[in-house]
């Protein structure tokens, strides 16, 4: 006779759990049952007691991560220190400027903030709202707050961390108090970034919290570029190298095409491939002779393809006078040194003030060759095993010698087809496409329409139902009409809805696309009402700010607004991410 089943079937055992104990349970005496409910008691009341007498986890302390990033850096680095953080007992938030509501700022009782320069001492383009606000009249008071500053920048500017160096004042001035003082880093910035951030977060951190079992997070912060995934350089062939321009331009821009042998980079229509440069041979040897250097090949080989031998800097000047002694230059030093820097390189100081150097102490003078962000030209949906990229070369005159960008003219003049040549991918995921269906409006002058090839050329091949209009513009329409065949024919199948041009040389006055934007305004702003996304790529100096601003002018007088209400509606057009840029 089976046993009589005493558990239901939904008690938390497994089926054969419940036949044993049934079995177990039907044969027991009530003396046998009433033993085994105070053991059982017993077991768990001692268990309670143990729980009791073990030390508590504390809840981790909020610690708010601040970053305005341009090209990914200091979003990088505010990522690796939020792992830091969790470390050390913190429960970090990571807050792009870009999303920032200064009325939240009041509520980060600990605030570090990771913040690049842009150019001449701007904000990057994605934090210039929420900079703008906080450097105003209107931004909150901040007592009881702890802060600390990281700034990132690039000493070839004058305005070298300019924004950081603002922001560590006003943050002060806003009643906040400076818990670390503020790290000025260069672009090797990665050695002294990883070290202020490790000294600052312990510096913050509070009491040691009981960390869970198998949860020691490892941050890595050397060597970001050879051991992040997605992040090791590898090599491409040059398959084409076109160029783009007539033979009667006084431009030069070069359309690569790379090819890869192994797995090609997986990058998505906004993305960019940074480009590994060499410097020119000749400009290598103007600098080992001016310098008194022989023909040392392990020399001359760190200087073509490792270090930057032309950006001139206050540090520059001053690591000279301190390796030479040299009179003139400390006299420089104590007069306008900023001014003679301006438009010069290396080369002249160290020809202009010549004096001896041993190899040591020319590389002391130098930094690592940075590479070379080209925003991707192509979709893969489309070119398949490759990625394109456009490329203007650079070429002036400045204080009477012929100057040349280093990256751009290694690609117009050295990279031919066949050649190999170093690249890494630089994803960009404020710069993505939307849903196929939605509109998209793309101001793009000249490479600044790289970007926008492969928008085109994405959207055709998913089938996207959404309209895409095209402003571009360059010189002359008959020599500089960048992809001009590309985009007849991207009209003729429907993948391109509309497209202005502007060639400001064309016409006796100039004409560039922001004024295209204002002929076609009522249009524009119909579009961005019913949902459109705008999307800007190329200069930041001027041509970004001039579309910025006659939009704004567009939407007041389309819409019959004030200035500042017309301002307000593109401002809600960036927080929403329906304005984006991708500018240089």
């Amino acid at each position: 006779m089976a046993s009589p089943a005493l558990l239901p079937r939904t008690a938390p055992f497994g089926a054969d759990e419940i036949l044993s104990l049934d079995k177990v349970l039907a044969a027991a005496t009530p003396v046998q049952r009433a033993w085994l409910a105070g053991f059982l008691a017993g077991i768990d009341a001692a268990r309670g007691e143990a729980a009791a007498a073990a030390p508590q986890v504390r809840p981790a302390e909020p610690i708010t991560i601040l970053f305005a990033s341009e090209s990914g850096n200091a979003e990088r680095l505010a990522q690796d220190a939020a792992k830091l953080a969790r470390k050390s007992g913190f429960k970090p938030t990571v807050v792009d400027f870009a999303d920032l509501d200064l009325q939240d700022l009041p509520k980060a009782e600990r605030l570090l903030v990771i913040a690049s320069t842009w150019g001449e001492g701007e904000p990057p383009a994605r934090a210039a709202r929420a900079y703008a606000e906080l450097m105003g009249d209107g931004a909150p008071r901040l007592e009881g707050i702890t802060f600390a500053v990281l700034a990132l920048g690039d000493r070839a500017y004058a305005e070298f961390c300019a924004v950081g160096r603002a922001l560590d004042q006003r943050l002060a001035m806003l009643g906040a108090a400076r818990a670390a003082e503020r790290i000025d880093c260069d672009l090797d910035f990665e050695a002294p970034a990883a070290a202020w951030l490790k000294e600052t977060i312990e510096t913050l951190a509070p009491a040691p919290a009981e960390e869970a079992a198998g949860n020691v997070v490892t941050v890595n912060f050397g060597g970001r570029g050879e051991s992040e995934p997605g992040r090791t350089p590898i090599t491409a062939e040059v398959v084409e190298h076109v160029n783009l321009n007539s033979s009667r331009s006084d431009k030069e821009t070069i359309h690569l095409a790379l090819g890869f042998e192994g797995a090609v980079p997986a990058y998505e229509p906004g993305d960019a491939l940074e480009l590994f440069p060499e410097n020119d041979p000749a400009l290598v040897d103007a600098v080992l002779a001016a310098c008194g250097l022989g023909a040392d090949e392990g020399l001359r080989e760190a200087l073509a393809r490792e270090r930057d031998i032309t950006t001139l800097s206050l540090a520059t000047l001053e690591g000279f006078a301190a390796a030479t002694g040299h009179a003139g230059v400390r006299a420089l030093l104590e007069r306008d040194a900023r001014s003679w820097i301006r438009g010069r390189q290396l080369i002249d100081l160290l020809e202009e003030h010549p004096a001896p150097l041993t190899p040591d102490q020319l590389l002391a003078l130098t930094r690592p060759l940075p590479p070379r962000a080209y925003s991707i030209a192509s979709s893969r949906k489309e070119v398949g095993e490759e990625a394109h990229l456009l490329v203007a070369a650079v070429r002036y005159v400045s204080h009477g010698r012929a100057r040349a960008g280093v990256a751009s003219t290694y690609v117009a003049d050295r990279l031919k087809r066949g050649a190999a040549v170093k690249v890494r991918l630089k994803a960009n995921k404020h710069f993505r496409l939307p849903d196929p269906g939605t509109d998209i409006v793309m101001v793009g002058p000249g490479t600044g329409v790289a970007p926008f090839r492969a928008f085109v050329q994405e959207r055709r091949a998913v089938g996207a139902s959404g309209r895409n209009w095209l402003f571009f513009g360059d010189r002359r329409f008959t020599h500089d009409f960048l992809y001009q065949l590309e985009w007849q024919d991207a009209l003729a199948d429907g993948s391109l809805t509309r497209l202005d041009l502007a060639f400001s040389r064309d016409t006796p006055e100039k004409t560039y696309v922001q004024h295209r934007l204002w002929e076609q305004r009522r249009d524009l702003v119909d579009w961005l009402d019913n949902g459109a996304r705008f999307y800007v790529c190329g200069d930041a100096t001027a041509m970004a700010k001039d579309v910025r601003a006659m939009l704004v002018a567009a939407v007041a007088d389309v819409k019959a607004l004030s200035p500042e209400a017309a301002d307000a509606f593109v401002a809600d057009l960036e927080r929403a991410r329906r304005y984006l840029q991708d500018v240089y």
